[in-house]
This record gives C-alpha cells, structure tokens and sequence, in this order.
C-alpha cells in the first residue's frame, strides 16, 4: 500500500510490534519512530528505528508532520492508555485510528486512536469511542456503543442495542446478551456469560458471570 503518512508510534513492546507490523502491511501510515516515557526507555532504537523520549516529541517530530498512535494495553483499567492518550493530544498530534482491510465494518461513527484488529464484524448503527481496542475475531452486535478507553479482546460476541461504559475490559470469549448496559471500570474475565445489566467498577468471572467479591 502507498504510503502517504507519517506516524509515531507511543510503545516499545510485543503489542507496539504488532501495530507497526499492521500499520506499516496494510495502511497508508510509515511509522518512523517509536517513543516512551522517559523514565521506561532503555534503548535508542526499537525495531530498528528511532526510540526517543515522549517527553519533548513534538521537538522532534512535529505534530503537523506527524501523526501518533498510543499503543498501550489495558492496564489499570485502561487508565494508563487514556493518560497518554490526553497528553499526545494536548501536545497536538493528530491520533490515527486503523481499520484491518480483513475487517467487516458497517459503521463510519468511529474515535480516534481506536485500533480494530483482524476478522471483527462491526454492524450497522454500532458506535465506537475513541481510544478503544478490538482485538481479533469479535462479533459486535447493531445499534451497540462502546464507550471511550475500552479494551474487548478476542472471540467476544456481543449482541444488538448493547452498552458497554468507558474504561471496560473484555476477556477472551465473553458474551454479552441483546440489550444490556455493562458498567463504566468493569472488567470481563474470560468466558463470561452477562445477561444481566452491571454496576460501575465491578469485576465479573465465570460462566455465569457471577460478580466477584474480595476476601479479607
């Protein structure tokens, strides 16, 4: 694919690997460095190109030049991805989203930096956030919304007129029933079964998605 593109990517690990791999294979983006905080880089260069200090980027790759994708998993609720997320824009990047070209997509109401893997099946009338991840082969259902700062990873089906509240995270085969409203700072273990809406702040586990309470 032409590249016409310049773009930074915020990452210096297995997932800012396959980003740029996805990125430079199949979009019209050249990635030209990557950047971390400060107080994390170890090296100069990162799959052998440029590993430069996020502190001060806009120095040296100008947002009027350059684009940025924050790379970052779902740690601390996906806390950490929003708090770059915020300071790459108050700096001035524009924050590129990617659509994989293996993916089915029916909706144009789509955020910035939001990354949509492989295989996903994206309805009509869906709304997707800013700063969210899809990882591969999810289903997500018409008429759903993903919130901001969202994380759903693989194999996830959720169905029509769902909810999901910002800062969520979805584990691997989860299945969301048809119009249901899953909390803001939820997290989703793996093969969770909801059928049922769910509070703020709130982890489920199991099968039958019991909510999950911590022993003192």
């Amino acid at each position: 694919m032409k590249k016409t593109k310049k773009a930074i990517v915020f990452g210096a690990n297995g997932q800012a690997e396959v980003v740029s791999y996805l990125l430079e294979a199949d979009s019209e983006y050249e990635i030209v460095a990557f950047c971390v905080s400060k107080a994390y880089r170890e090296n100069d260069e990162f799959m052998n190109k440029p590993l430069v200090d996020f502190e001060g980027i806009e120095g040296i790759y100008p947002p009027a030049d350059y684009e940025m994708y924050v790379s970052l998993s779902y740690a601390d609720q996906n806390k950490v991805r929003e708090r770059f997320y915020h300071e790459a824009k108050a700096k001035g990047y524009t924050l590129l989203t990617y659509i994989s070209s293996k993916t089915t997509c029916w909706t144009d109401k789509i955020g910035d930096n939001t990354f949509i893997f492989e295989d996903n099946t994206i309805q009509p009338f869906v709304e997707i956030g800013n700063n969210v991840i899809l990882w591969s082969g999810n289903h997500i259902g018409h008429h759903s919304v993903v919130e901001d700062n969202v994380f759903i990873s693989s194999h996830v089906v959720v169905s029509g007129h769902c909810r999901i509240g910002a800062n969520t995270f979805i584990g691997v085969n989860s299945t969301l029933r048809d119009g249901i409203a899953i909390g803001k700072f939820n997290t989703l273990g793996a093969g969770c079964l909801m059928v049922k809406p769910t509070h703020d702040d709130k982890i489920y586990i199991g099968t039958k998605a019991a909510e999950y309470v911590k022993k003192e």
